[in-house]
């Protein structure tokens, strides 16, 4: 990569190489088979040791997660057996996979580590901790469960990474970050940022927890704060809508229109989502005026996550914090994509124009792309085990999230229904009862 394909900080650091490192680094960078730094690493790690805030743009897979543990050895003193080093992240899987790589890095370095996620028991988290764990990887609902049962404190962090931190928000973690940032300790520590995409409330949050952070990004051309990506799924025609309802519970978008080219596929579109729970109206020409008016002032307040709407019924409308436009059928004029993917993106954010394509729409949204210019980036459609792992991390944390806010007298009334919670898990019977409160208590 030249220059011209990063954005960097003011002020910028040049890149480093694996060979200038300390032999705590490259003992590190050998026990994982690394021969040379990948990008993200030669250009993020003289941020780490000049203790300087950064944000990094950079996508899975380009070699972040080792851009932010090898130098976080640096920083260890495992004299002390405490928390020094905090890493957040989205998922427990995340959190597994995070952890692993560290271990297998700090080998024989006498550093600890402790994955820390919901959903499993904390009896051997806390037995970690104890332990004295110096690099503690965890998901933001369980970490402030410890912080809270004290069970963990942060008085020793030097480092705080946030990974991921799109999918973090996206999981619904926000009030608990925002909960979290009480048990910092008050004095200086670094903090870094590592996220895919940085739309506005992402960046929000950096301002909240780093210090004058400088930002960089890996790629000019494909990533960049202030641009709309334009991905699309390649699904069955017979099979939009169940995909479409798929695709939400991964992205989880916080505000979003749908559009369809007729009203009969607003309402039908509108009707499915309302089926599945989601917040979501229509608005087509053959509305009356006091129902259109109703519906934009929904729009308006901010209080309609999912607007379906033909291409006439959507124009003039300004949707706030709109982080994805969908199109369930790609539009029959070309002209019409851009204006319905320049809905998104907006106000130095980013956004994505998502397209569901069945058959010869493919080559339709092709040839939109050609004649624009548009890099479309093609994404594996999820499948139903895809969204049960999102779904029951999303569920584990705002159920747990909502027994954090129990007083002694509501955990002592709680009690009463254990024995009951045990027979019922017990049974195919009784699952099924469980299932239908968690879904009720998740819609």
């Amino acid at each position: 990569m030249t220059t011209d394909d990063f954005i960097e900080p003011e002020n910028a650091l040049p890149e480093t190489t694996l060979d200038v490192q300390s032999e705590t680094m490259r003992n590190a960078a050998a026990r994982a088979g690394w021969k040379e730094f990948m990008p993200v690493q030669a250009r993020t790690i003289p941020y780490f040791v000049a203790r300087r805030d950064l944000m990094v743009q950079s996508r899975t897979g380009s070699g972040k997660t080792g851009a932010f543990l090898l130098p976080i050895l640096d920083r260890l003193d495992t004299s002390r057996p405490s928390c020094q080093a905090l890493i957040l992240v989205p998922t427990r899987e995340l959190a597994r996979q995070v952890a692993s790589e560290a271990e297998m890095l700090t080998a024989s370095s006498g550093a600890n580590i402790a994955a820390v996620y919901g959903g499993v028991s904390y009896r051997p988290q806390i037995d970690a901790f104890k332990k004295g764990a110096h690099i503690v990887v965890g998901t933001p609902g369980r970490i402030l469960d410890h912080l809270l049962k004290r069970s963990l404190t942060l008085e020793d962090i030097d480092v705080l990474v946030f990974d991921e931190a799109d999918r973090m928000l996206s999981m619904g973690f926000y009030p608990d970050m925002v909960e979290l940032r009480r048990y910092l300790p008050n004095r200086h520590f670094t903090s870094y940022m590592f996220s895919a995409t940085y739309p506005t409330h992402v960046i929000n949050l950096a301002r909240q927890f780093l210090r004058d952070p400088g930002f960089l990004s890996l790629s000019r051309d494909r990533v960049h704060v202030a641009e709309t990506e334009h991905v699309f799924y390649v699904v069955p025609h017979m099979e939009k809508d169940r995909h479409l309802v798929r695709i939400i519970e991964v992205l989880n978008p916080a505000a979003a229109i749908i559009f369809c080219n007729t009203r009969n596929m607003v309402h039908y579109v509108t009707v499915v989502l309302q089926r599945f729970g989601y917040d979501a109206d229509e608005l087509s020409a053959d509305l009356s005026q006091k129902a259109r008016e109703q519906v934009l002032q929904r729009v308006r307040d901010g209080k309609l996550k999912f607007l379906v709407a033909t291409d006439v019924a959507a124009r003039g409308i300004d949707i706030p914090e709109l982080t994805h436009i969908f199109q369930f059928e790609p539009p029959e004029d070309p002209e019409l994509y851009i204006h319905r993917a320049g809905r998104t993106g907006r106000a130095g954010a980013t956004g994505e124009a998502v397209s569901l394509v069945a058959g010869m729409e493919q080559t339709d949204l092709r040839r939109i792309a050609t004649r624009f210019s548009i890099e479309m980036i093609e994404r594996p459609t999820p499948t139903d085990d895809d969204v049960v792992m999102v779904v029951s991390e999303r569920v584990t944390a705002l159920l747990e999230s909502r027994l954090r806010t129990q007083d002694r007298l509501q955990y002592e009334r709680m009690q009463r229904f254990f024995p009951l919670v045990r027979l019922l898990a017990d049974s195919d019977a009784g699952q099924e009862v469980l299932a239908m409160l968690v879904d009720e208590y998740y819609q």
